[in-house]
């Protein structure tokens, strides 16, 4: 004989009852002339047995959701990434968050056989090191964008691009190649007769193959600028620059609130790097960067058509809104 406790036809009256009607246990019991422990047995049933799906709706990611696409009506992006942050968070931890949600962001993003530029930083470099680990069957080809020769390093850290573009192709999977020249030289003139050898020209070639481009978004502070700390420049330069409304630099260009270039053409001329123009005509160009002070620099490297995509956390993202 079939105990009560299966007869599936009663399991579904006592989950709507329950879930449904908004009935207590005891008043389905009362109800159905039943005890209150078989319909406790019954409920339990019928979330085993799928009558009844718990669904629990994230509200923050929701409203996540809702800031990116404000975020790209706004600023005509393509696509935009906010990653969420605790109000418990330190900053070190919210930009970590950033980087691992980057990292994931662009395992899926590139397409086998991409051809990827990469610049320098800090930024870069954190996103290769986080702890997730990806599928290397890819062919990927990862450029440098700006030359990567230096003596420097940054906190004993190597964040030239030549070292980046290796990180990214040993943590997303394929083959790098390399910019043999140093980043910034101390005259325009010396620079371009250099850029001419056949051993660095190639590098020009390459760049008219990017599909995409990978870009932190540097900020003027002094405390925090990595060209300073990399010997590109110095304080007391990099303070004059920004006196005449230097707001970030992207690929080592500086550019100010509206992403022009023209103060800044006498450190600019001397960066040995993808030009301006030519990075604007890459189709993908994702900028890295997250923290309330950056977001005026983010907002000059759209304005300036650096960047068509952006991955932030809620920090700059409200900031910029």
């Amino acid at each position: 004989m079939k105990k009560i406790v299966d007869d599936w036809r009663l399991i579904y009256k006592v989950c709507s009852l329950y879930y449904e009607d908004d009935m207590r246990q005891q008043e389905v019991s009362d109800y159905l002339g039943i005890s209150r422990a078989t319909v406790s047995r019954m409920l339990q049933k019928g979330k085993e047995s799928g009558i009844v799906r718990v669904e629990v709706i994230n509200p923050v990611q929701f409203s996540y959701n809702k800031l990116e696409k404000a975020l790209e009506r706004k600023y005509g992006l393509k696509e935009v990434i906010v990653v969420e942050s605790s109000a418990l968070d330190t900053k070190t931890e919210s930009v970590s968050r950033m980087y691992e949600r980057a990292a994931l962001y662009l395992s899926q993003f590139f397409k086998d056989g991409d051809c990827i530029g990469v610049s320098m930083g800090h930024t870069l470099h954190n996103v290769a090191k986080t702890n997730r680990a990806f599928n290397k069957d890819n062919h990927y080809m990862f450029v440098p964008i700006v030359g990567g020769i230096s003596q420097s390093t940054v906190d004993k850290v190597d964040v030239q691009s030549n070292r980046i573009a290796q990180e990214f192709a040993k943590k997303f999977g394929g083959t790098y190649t390399q910019f043999l020249s140093p980043a910034v030289f101390s005259e325009k003139k010396v620079m371009e007769y250099f850029l001419k050898e056949k051993s660095v020209s190639f590098i020009f070639d390459d760049f008219r193959k990017l599909d995409t481009i990978i870009m932190g978004i540097g900020t003027p502070q002094r405390t925090e600028s990595t060209l300073v700390r990399a010997g590109y420049i110095t304080e007391k330069e990099l303070e004059r620059y920004a006196q005449d409304g230097l707001v970030g630099d992207i690929a080592l260009h500086f550019f100010d609130e509206n992403g022009n270039t023209e103060k800044f053409q006498k450190f600019n001329e001397r960066v040995a790097g993808m030009p301006p123009e030519m990075i604007r005509k890459v189709r993908n160009r994702i900028g890295i960067a997250g923290g309330e002070n950056r977001a005026e620099a983010i907002r000059g490297a759209i304005k300036g058509g650096y960047v068509n995509m952006l991955i932030t956390n809620i920090d700059a993202a409200e900031k910029l809104l």
